[in-house]
């Protein structure tokens, strides 16, 4: 088996993959810094779907869900677009908790582990 790795730099890769398992990176905003977490959200999942019809997979082969607030205050926020974009008939496993994030504009990471 080989594995494959999607958009690597020095530091990390977006995705690896090995096995028929896709293991991402921690998606994070880029345009939406000073949006609330609601519009956060709805930009990493964006990314995460990009990144997934990028190596043939879609949001129902979702595995694993790992999500990271900086605030759980905004964790309905977080739902909300989560339950909008989520594949209902095949959702993922998940867990949310409070982190300190890497930048402090942002207010979510999230992680995830797909079938390809």
């Amino acid at each position: 088996m080989t594995t494959k790795r999607i958009h690597p730099s020095e530091r990390f890769c977006e995705v690896s993959i090995y096995n028929g398992i896709a293991y991402f990176a921690g998606q994070v905003p880029e345009e939406t810094l000073k949006k609330d977490a609601y519009e956060q959200t709805k930009e990493v999942l964006s990314l995460i779907d990009k990144l997934l019809a990028e190596i043939g997979s879609h949001k129902g082969n979702i595995l694993n869900a790992q999500i990271f607030l900086a605030d759980m205050k905004d964790y309905e926020q977080l739902n909300q677009a989560w339950d909008e974009w989520v594949d209902r008939s095949n959702p993922p496993s998940r867990a949310t908790v409070e982190a300190k994030l890497a930048v402090p504009e942002w207010k979510v990471e999230i992680v995830i582990t797909a079938a390809v």
